[in-house]
């Protein structure tokens, strides 16, 4: 059976004051230096990056989620509410990682409650198969490189700038 249902590849990331290293230049003889606070507040990111199964015309969309702190069953479950609406209660079906907060007893009995969303799990140590992880590479190798915010804002403002860059291109998603 056909089914017309967008396929949407869901993942988590992390993002912290302390910045994400990467190579830079600098002036011959002057090795650049990183001044930061040593600070380990977090924020959560989520994207949900779907593609339409039957209507290829309709072209890939991006949900983006942020949060400080870290996501479990019941901020995922209001993720994904926002998903729903997102995609205006059209078929879903989710393709994520094995997280246990994805599929502990609480999801599971959320999920079975909805009518709109089937779950589907990607094999163990397989972020290849998730598009969603060059999302976080591609945000993290550019707006996030050697950022040193000294407030979390500054980093979740760093991180919607990339969504926004990402969004902006049709290439990218």
């Amino acid at each position: 059976m056909k089914k017309r249902a967008w396929i949407v590849f869901f993942d988590e990331s992390g993002v912290s004051l302390l910045p994400e290293v990467r190579r830079t230049y600098a002036p011959r003889g002057r090795t650049p230096a990183l001044r930061h606070r040593l600070n380990w507040k977090r924020a959560g990111m989520a994207a949900a990056l779907g593609y339409h199964a039957a209507d290829s015309g309709r072209g890939p969309r991006l949900c983006f989620h942020l949060k400080p702190g870290s996501y479990d069953t019941t901020s995922l479950i209001e993720v994904l509410e926002q998903i729903k609406t997102f995609y205006a209660g059209e078929p879903v079906v989710l393709v994520w990682d094995g997280l246990s907060a994805h599929w502990s007893r609480g999801m599971r009995a959320w999920v079975a409650e909805q009518d709109w969303l089937t779950l589907e799990r990607l094999p163990a140590y397989a972020p290849e198969l998730n598009p969603v992880e060059l999302l976080w590479s591609a945000i993290k190798t550019r707006e996030l490189a050697n950022l040193a915010g000294d407030h979390l804002a500054d980093v979740a403002d760093a991180a919607e700038r990339g969504i926004r860059r990402v969004c902006s291109s049709e290439q990218l998603p």
